[in-house]
């Protein structure tokens, strides 16, 4: 063999090398950034106001780490499931008064806007409350009764509907309340 072969040979080598630790590199962003569309694909962003939708976020080689983590950390709801945010026990002064400590929250991190009507629990064929549409990350506060009841401690059932965006309703999810007209 002669000098020039085994020089061509080191530098196929050395090409061979160089090559592999390309493809190496290219391999660990291209999987990275995978995980980060998969992970933004599989979860819907949510939480506090003053955060950035996942989709406002660029990927680069540089914050694809801490991208895929806070995707990770971000709670996720499955569609068609919904999150409680309410108190459980609404107290009347009367029939008629807005209760002090009635309210129901639609979390911004549902997939669903909801409305809910309110039953007595012995009678759930007529309404004591119907609600509006609340979208997500809407409260509502405020509530009075649309049924007038008389003083008393009443056990009642609240029928939350989610529906889709032209307002069908998609699942149900029932839960138990209290309500009290205190005169």
């Amino acid at each position: 063999m002669s000098k020039s072969d085994n020089k061509k040979k080191d530098n196929n080598k050395e090409q061979n090398k160089t090559t592999i630790i390309v493809v190496a590199i290219s391999a660990v962003i291209i999987v990275a950034l995978v995980a980060v569309i998969i992970v933004l694909l599989g979860k819907k962003q949510g939480g506090k106001e003053d955060e950035k939708p996942a989709r406002n976020i660029v990927v680069t080689k540089d914050n694809a780490e801490k991208a895929v983590d806070e995707m990770v950390m971000t709670p996720y709801v499955e569609p068609g499931y919904f999150t409680v945010s309410m108190t459980n026990e609404w107290h009347f002064a009367d029939a008629s008064a807005i209760s002090e400590d009635a309210f129901v929250e639609n979390l911004e991190e549902n997939t669903n806007d909801v409305y809910f009507d309110v039953f007595l629990a012995s009678d759930e064929s007529n309404p004591i409350l119907e609600s509006p549409v609340l979208p997500r990350g809407a409260r509502l506060d405020n509530i009075s009764l649309d049924k007038a009841l008389e003083p008393g401690t009443y056990d009642c059932v609240m029928v939350y509907h989610l529906v889709d965006e032209n307002q069908n309703s998609i699942s149900t999810l029932r839960v138990a309340i209290t309500v009290i007209i205190e005169n």
